[in-house]
């Protein structure tokens, strides 16, 4: 596996300015559910290493639950055909569900997750998403926490995945893909 430098294009967000958006965005949150029922529910893979920060800055108390969406294949553009892989464990009916996701390109997929659950009857359902990348909108997505616009380039890094490598990274980078040479497998 190549070395993440050796296709680094830039460094998009650092570490440090990661940390004061997701404080930011756990401080408000918190604001606006004081005295809510909060249950967050995280999509799987991506979300994880922001979710894990984000609830740490998060001062109500709340519940935690998983989702695990397909939408992409193998390929690096989201597909629009949703293939949900892991289920809620919890009942979200008559709750105050926020959705916490990596990134909303295309917005496909986080359109039908929302529909889904809409469908459960939660008492309010919000997303909260790290990263948006509004060049690239399909759909309307309505975000009602957001950490960061960015442009429309290949990311990785804080949960975001190239190939499923390089999650661990504390900051987000935009990948040179006529440098990267993707492993086969």
């Amino acid at each position: 596996m190549q070395d993440y430098h050796e296709f680094l294009d830039e460094i998009l967000v650092d570490a440090v300015t990661l940390q004061k958006r997701v404080a930011e965005l756990g401080a408000q949150i918190s604001l606006d559910y004081q005295g809510k029922d909060l249950h967050l529910v995280c999509i799987l893979r991506g979300g994880v290493v922001f979710l894990t920060d984000l609830m740490r800055y998060i001062t109500v108390p709340h519940t935690l639950d998983f989702m695990a969406v397909s939408s992409y294949g193998t390929a690096r553009q989201s597909t629009g055909q949703i293939r949900i892989t892991y289920d809620l464990k919890d009942e979200i009916h008559d709750r105050n569900v926020l959705l916490v996701e990596d990134i909303v390109d295309s917005g496909y997929t986080i359109t039908s997750v929302l529909d889904m659950l809409r469908t459960r009857h939660p008492r309010s359902l919000r997303v909260c998403t790290m990263l948006d990348k509004p060049e690239r909108r399909e759909v309307v997505v309505p975000i009602d926490y957001c950490g960061f616009v960015i442009p429309n380039k290949f990311v990785f890094g804080y949960g975001l995945d190239l190939d499923e490598y390089y999650r661990n990274l504390p900051f987000i980078a935009t990948v040179n893909l006529n440098k990267y040479k993707p492993e086969s497998r």
